[in-house]
């Protein structure tokens, strides 16, 4: 064992001559609470990290999360788990490049949407006017992630991740553009939870990273979606391939290979050497026409829509349904059998019923949603999505079934 120390302590030290002098050193990672058994373990902070968020079970959840296209029976149809993956590679391959530390990046990515509702932003929109009718403020997915790790996961205590890796979190915004990103240094627990609070209030306070290295991860975060999303709706039927703005194919290319090379290629030759992380001008304005065609010929099409309604009325009854159970304290519910059962002290006083119950749907995947929805709630309910969950009609795939 001490052997094996004095080799992570070699590794500390060499970072300083493998790493950028901008890059945030595995030394520098600083946690909410101190663990006596990590002054004896041999990972370095960052990777700690890693593996903290791959062992939670908010990250084994990810295989069953819409991404963007939800109840379609097609294998090849990117899911929330591939998406995050996307990032992290994305990710770290910029920065290898620009010498960051890539065990902070891959953190940041592989949990920046653990958060993330059943049904994906379609769900996001839906739990938040629910939260916001009943008092308890938005709901975001990137500070549901950030409280998930940080505050519901193991029973409430929490992973006890570091600062940075929470914080790169918090900031991703992958929804925003942004042509630059110089990180905003100097952050605390305290500014951090500051800033989760503020952010909570007004849903278009800005967030910037505090690491270069979660900048990286904000400016992938977009890369690894953009183009995907456009070969996902091909794929369906949705866009044509031809479709897209001639100026972006210009620039850009137009399939999600030469789109992720084109930026991943853009943002090294840009950021090297740099404190910041950035797009050239050109390439930023192509990409900002391209998420602007995203929104309005993907995002917006009502091809994509079919259960949007049935989804929202459902959420609403979910909602209600458990925050009866929990007020009426009914120990048959599995909000109290399963989830609130065994939570901390800490966590049951520090929310109210509203939030337990805004907590247990972010957990939902998209199958368990519906199952609880058809076994438990509504056997009286007719509704579109319903109907085709019995019968296991889904939004009706095309010609790709089998590979190709």
């Amino acid at each position: 064992m001490m052997k094996i120390r004095k080799m992570m302590r070699v590794l500390n030290e060499t970072e300083s001559e493998r790493f950028s002098f901008m890059a945030t050193k595995s030394g520098q990672g600083v946690r909410r609470r101190h663990e006596t058994r990590l002054d004896s373990d041999y990972r370095q902070s960052f990777s700690l990290d890693v593996d903290r968020i791959l062992h939670s079970r908010a990250y084994a959840r990810y295989i069953d999360k819409t991404q963007v296209f939800y109840l379609i029976q097609n294998d090849h149809i990117t899911h929330r788990v591939l998406h995050v993956q996307l990032v992290s590679k994305i990710a770290r391959t910029i920065g290898r490049f620009l010498k960051l530390n890539e065990d902070l990046i891959e953190a940041i990515a592989l949990g920046h949407d653990i958060g993330h509702t059943p049904f994906g932003h379609d769900g996001e929109r839906f739990l938040s006017d629910i939260c916001q009718a009943n008092g308890i403020g938005h709901f975001l997915h990137n500070i549901q992630s950030v409280q998930f790790l940080d505050g519901v996961e193991r029973s409430g205590k929490g992973w006890n991740l570091c600062l940075q890796t929470l914080d790169g979190i918090l900031c991703h915004d992958g929804e925003i553009h942004n042509m630059l990103l110089e990180p905003m240094k100097d952050k605390s627990f305290d500014s951090h939870d500051i800033e989760i609070s503020q952010k909570k209030q007004t849903p278009d306070y800005p967030l910037t990273p505090m690491t270069l290295e979660g900048c990286v991860v904000r400016m992938a975060d977009t890369i690894s979606y953009i183009g995907r999303d456009i070969e996902d709706a091909i794929r369906l039927g949705v866009i044509q391939r031809t479709d897209l703005p001639h100026n972006c194919v210009k620039r850009l290319g137009d399939t999600n290979g030469t789109i992720v090379y084109s930026l991943v290629t853009d943002v090294i030759e840009n950021s090297f050497h740099q404190p910041y992380i950035t797009f050239s001008e050109p390439i930023s304005e192509a990409l900002k026409t391209l998420k602007q065609f995203n929104l309005e010929r993907i995002y917006l099409s009502p091809l994509i829509k079919k259960y949007n309604d049935d989804i929202k009325a459902l959420f609403h009854i979910l909602y209600e349904r458990y925050l009866h159970d929990v007020n009426h304290y009914n120990r048959c519910s599995i909000i109290l059998s399963a989830f609130l059962e065994n939570k901390s002290d800490a966590y049951m006083a520090a929310h109210q019923p509203e939030e337990f119950v805004m907590d247990f749907i972010a957990v939902l995947t998209d199958r368990l949603l519906l199952r609880l929805c058809q076994l438990n709630m509504l056997p009286l309910m007719r509704t579109n999505i319903l109907e085709d969950y019995r019968e296991n009609r889904y939004i009706p795939d095309n010609k790709d079934i089998m590979p190709q």
